[in-house]
C-alpha cells in the first residue's frame, strides 16, 4: 500500500479545457502549464490538453521539456527570455518570448539569429510587475517593429492584478487601457487569466490564457469550481495507519497544542509535510474519511498527520483518506490552511506518487 497519491484525472482536465472554450467561444487558448502543470505533471497534461493552441510556461527549461515529449503546438515564455544566450535556443525550437523591458529589447536589437522571433510585448496596465509602462509602449513598438530579429506582426499581452476581485474597479481600468493602446494594432492579442475567462468578458480577445481553472481550481473567492462546472483534476490520498482511543484532556502530537474535550477516536493518516501538505494546517482542517469530514487534530509532523475520527467511529486500518480532490474541494482546504489552493497542488514534493487515468 502506497502511503501519499495524487490521483490525476485527465478526463476532468479534457473536461475543463471545453469548459474554457464554452466560456470563451471566439479566443484561441493559450494552456498555461509552467510549475509542472501546477503540481499535475507536465508531460501528462501537454498531451491530454492537445485541444489547446498553444502553452504558456515561466521558465525556458519548461518549453525544453515540451519540446522534448513531442510538443509541436506554439510554446510562450510568459516572463521572457533571462539571457541574450536564450535567443538561438528560441530560433532553434520555435519558442515564443514576452518582451517587457528595455534590456531584452536591446538584446533583440544586437543578436544575430537565423531566424526571427515571434514576440508578446508584454504591457504593464496597472499591476506593475512586468510590462512596458503606457508611455512607453509606443517607443517600444517602433523599435520593435524595425527589428529585424522580431517576427511580425508583434503580439500584445497583459496581465491582470485582482481580477478575482469582482468589486474593484481596476480591472475594468486595465481592459480599458490596453484596448486603447493596442486599438489598431495589427498583432493578436491576450489578456484573460483564469478570472478573465470566468468573470470579465470584455478580456477575452485573440488569446485566453487559463491556468489554474484548467486544474479544477476556482481563482474566485467564495466559488469552488465544483460550483462553476468544473471537475478536481487532483485528488490527494493517503491511509489510516492507525486508529486509537484518546481519553478526555489527553493532547495529541508535538507541543500538544491540540486536546481531546471527551473521549474519542483519533487516526493516523501517512501524510505529513514532508509530502508537501502544509506544517502550519490548524486544528479544524478537514479530511474526508469514508465520506464525511473529520477535524484534523494536532500538529502536521513530517510525514503523519491525525484527525479526530468521533466516539463512534467505525473507521480502520487501511481506509482511505482525501486530503482534497473529488469529495473535499481543495479551495476549502486552503481557505482553513490561511493560503490559497495554488500554493496546495503546486507544493506536493517528490514523495507523493503521481497515479494517472483516462490516458490515451
Amino acid at each position: 500500500m502506497k502511503a501519499a497519491t495524487a490521483h490525476i484525472d485527465l478526463e476532468a482536465l479534457k473536461h475543463n479545457l471545453g469548459r474554457v472554450k464554452q466560456q470563451a467561444p471566439n479566443s484561441k487558448v493559450m494552456a498555461v502549464v509552467k510549475a509542472n502543470s501546477y503540481g499535475h505533471g507536465l508531460h501528462y497534461v501537454a498531451q491530454h490538453a492537445s485541444a489547446a493552441d498553444a502553452f504558456g510556461v515561466a521558465r525556458i527549461e519548461e518549453a525544453l521539456q515540451l519540446r522534448a515529449s513531442g510538443v509541436v503546438k506554439p510554446i510562450l515564455l510568459l516572463e521572457g527570455f533571462y539571457s541574450s544566450r536564450d535567443l538561438p535556443v528560441l530560433v532553434t525550437n520555435s519558442i515564443h518570448t514576452v518582451v517587457h523591458c528595455e534590456e531584452q529589447l536591446y538584446d533583440l536589437e544586437k543578436a544575430s539569429l537565423e531566424n526571427p522571433v515571434v514576440v508578446w510585448l508584454k504591457i504593464d496596465s496597472g499591476m506593475h510587475r512586468l510590462g512596458v509602462r503606457p508611455e512607453h509602449f509606443e517607443h517600444f513598438v517602433e523599435r520593435l517593429e524595425a527589428c529585424k530579429n522580431v517576427a511580425k506582426p508583434l503580439r500584445y499581452m497583459s496581465h491582470f492584478g485582482c481580477a478575482d476581485e469582482l468589486d474593484k474597479p481596476i480591472t475594468q481600468k486595465q481592459i480599458e487601457l490596453f484596448l486603447s493602446l493596442t486599438k489598431g494594432c495589427l498583432g493578436e492579442r491576450s489578456l484573460a487569466n483564469s478570472a478573465g475567462v470566468l468573470a470579465w468578458p470584455d478580456s477575452q480577445l485573440e488569446w485566453v490564457r487559463p491556468g489554474i481553472i484548467l486544474y479544477g481550481v476556482s481563482p474566485l473567492p467564495n466559488k469552488t469550481a465544483t460550483d462553476l462546472g468544473f471537475k478536481p483534476v487532483m485528488t490527494l490520498k493517503s491511509h489510516l495507519i492507525a486508529v486509537r482511543t484518546v481519553k478526555s484532556g489527553e493532547s495529541v502530537g508535538y507541543g500538544g497544542n491540540w486536546t481531546s474535550d471527551r473521549d474519542t477516536k483519533v487516526g493516523v493518516i501517512a501524510i505529513g509535510y514532508g509530502d508537501g501538505y502544509p506544517r502550519m494546517a490548524p486544528n479544524g482542517t478537514p479530511v474526508l474519511v469514508n465520506g464525511r469530514k473529520v477535524p484534523m487534530a494536532g500538529r502536521v509532523s513530517m510525514d503523519m498527520l491525525t484527525v479526530d475520527l468521533g466516539p463512534d467511529a467505525k473507521d480502520k486500518v487501511g481506509d482511505e483518506a482525501i486530503l482534497w480532490g473529488n469529495g473535499l474541494d481543495v479551495e476549502e482546504v486552503a481557505h482553513h490552511i490561511g493560503t490559497i489552493a495554488y500554493e496546495l497542488v503546486t507544493k506536493l514534493t517528490s514523495r507523493v506518487d503521481m497515479e494517472y487515468s483516462g490516458k490515451a
